[in-house]
């Protein structure tokens, strides 16, 4: 079975490196035009060079830091007063800093709040109408697996990831109507910068090496192995796709089992 997305424009936030780049790469591979979206121009203009254009797709990028909403309101503003299209919005933003909650400051949940809700927000409004013109509407969020169960030590991103996880199956309820679904990717232990430098931290915290940090990561498990970003992109497709059409308002964990809850 095929997945066919010719004639869609998806924007990918976070997508320079990690599931956000795996994302953008897998959708293209579908035959989706792609908007990039992150900070960094330098790595957002390589990253351009390793998108499909088999199907003779035309990709760009935005350059935009999500903890500067009034820059993200400017940038994406801009965009859509020249996009005729936009069909799939792939919420992706860097996780908050590693901390248990009671420690962390007022100044910590408002960064964390304003790079991920509030950004996601704005976007969702920004693309929406797009969405309901064209008859189809994917927003995918990527989100964490302590939605289900509180992940030790990620205080800020447990409350900030539930408040999201809340968010979208709210609009999943608003918006079905209008052949637009919300969805939620959960990622599990995944190759990404951030669980290497969690496992750096927990390592220290642990006076274990990494590399015992990471197996004991490993057998927590129960396919044995961390997720390679690809096949979280395989799940981001998929919710992208006509094929998920009556997929709306979940919480798919690509955890390889490791989540306790159903």
């Amino acid at each position: 079975m095929e997945i066919d997305l010719k004639e869609k424009r998806a924007v990918v936030c976070g997508s320079t490196q990690g599931i956000g780049k795996a994302s953008a790469i897998q959708l293209s591979k579908a035959g989706a035009a792609i908007t990039l979206v992150a900070r960094n121009e330098e790595a957002l203009a390589n990253v351009l060079k390793e998108l499909d254009t088999s199907f003779g797709q035309k990709h760009e990028y935005l350059c935009a830091d999500f903890s500067d909403l009034a820059k993200v309101r400017a940038v994406i503003g801009d965009y859509v007063e020249k996009a005729p299209k936009v069909h799939i919005l792939v919420n992706n933003t860097g996780g908050p800093p590693a901390g248990k909650a009671i420690d962390a400051g007022s100044e910590e949940y408002q960064a964390a709040f304003t790079a991920h809700l509030l950004c996601n927000q704005f976007l969702a409004q920004s693309f929406v109408p797009l969405m309901k013109a064209e008859h189809y509407g994917r927003i995918i969020n990527i989100i964490s697996t302590s939605v289900k169960s509180p992940i030790p030590g990620l205080g800020v991103s447990n409350t900030i990831r539930g408040a999201v996880a809340s968010w979208a199956k709210t609009l999943a309820g608003e918006l079905g109507a209008y052949g637009i679904t919300v969805n939620n990717v959960l990622p599990g232990l995944t190759k990404t910068a951030r669980l290497f430098s969690l496992i750096k931290t927990k390592a220290a915290e642990a006076n274990i090496t990494e590399e015992e940090q990471t197996r004991a990561m490993v057998t927590s498990v129960p396919v044995r192995r961390l997720a390679e970003p690809e096949e979280v992109a395989a799940a981001v497709m998929f919710l992208a796709s006509p094929l998920a059409s009556y997929i709306n308002g979940i919480n798919l964990p690509v955890d390889g089992g490791r989540t306790t809850s159903l």
